[in-house]
């Protein structure tokens, strides 16, 4: 049975769609009792990516390193109750509706996951946060490691590397995740452009992902320091 990737689908603006279609049987199918799942899943996501930034900043002996196990506990959060690979790799075929991207099989999963992991944790010292966690939104996606809420996990991971990148949790409502899914097609914009520079150049350009998650740190940043002046304000 296809299912759509609902953390893949476009807002009503956009002009194609870009769904994650993949042989998968979910836990819950009566669409109310998913729709609440997936909303304490989302707060159960971002408590998650939350503790993992601060455990980060507070272990100051040892430099943060990215590993599979945190894209599998993002990814469980998201998930959990919901479908049955929550934190698990896919393990059959998937494809992009609305892409001419083409994911890789199930056997190069965990090596490219590995890759991922191997590439930010050698560039740690020499790019950018803004790179660092481009690299991880369009990685993830380019992967899709999971039968389902890829993007859910990719933009959970991304915003870790951030902040940690940046030593601490970003202050401001809403959060970078939050407001890429908010409007999507920028964001999906991107990640094709990503794509296209892979497949045809071979070469690494997130270049309108960096600009994009640039635009959305300044937004929460800009709405931490207004909502800091309505408290004292008040």
């Amino acid at each position: 049975m296809l299912i759509l990737d609902r953390s893949l689908c476009w807002n009503l603006s956009a002009m194609t769609e870009r769904n994650t279609l993949t042989e998968q049987i979910e836990l819950v199918t009566d669409p109310a009792e998913k729709a609440r799942r997936e909303a304490e899943n989302k707060v159960k996501q971002a408590v998650l990516t939350a503790s993992i930034i601060r455990a980060s900043a507070q272990n100051t002996e040892r430099r943060f390193r990215l590993r599979q196990g945190i894209l599998m506990q993002l990814h469980a959060a998201a998930l959990e109750g919901i479908h049955v690979l929550s934190g698990t790799f896919r393990n059959g075929p998937a494809k992009i509706d609305g892409s001419k991207h083409e994911p890789p099989p199930v056997f190069q999963i965990a090596e490219e996951v590995a890759d991922l992991c191997d590439h930010v944790n050698a560039e740690w010292g020499r790019q950018s946060a803004l790179y660092l966690s481009s690299y991880v939104m369009w990685r993830v996606n380019w992967i899709q490691p999971f039968a389902d809420g890829n993007g859910r996990t990719s933009r959970a991971a991304s915003y870790v590397v951030l902040n940690t990148k940046l030593d601490g949790l970003l202050p401001g409502t809403p959060t970078i995740p939050d407001l890429i899914s908010a409007d999507k097609a920028p964001y999906y914009d991107a990640l094709e452009a990503a794509d296209a520079a892979w497949k045809e150049r071979s070469v690494v350009d997130v270049s309108r992902l960096e600009r994009l998650i640039g635009e959305m740190l300044a937004k929460q940043l800009l709405n931490a320091a207004k909502q800091a002046e309505s408290v004292t304000v008040n």
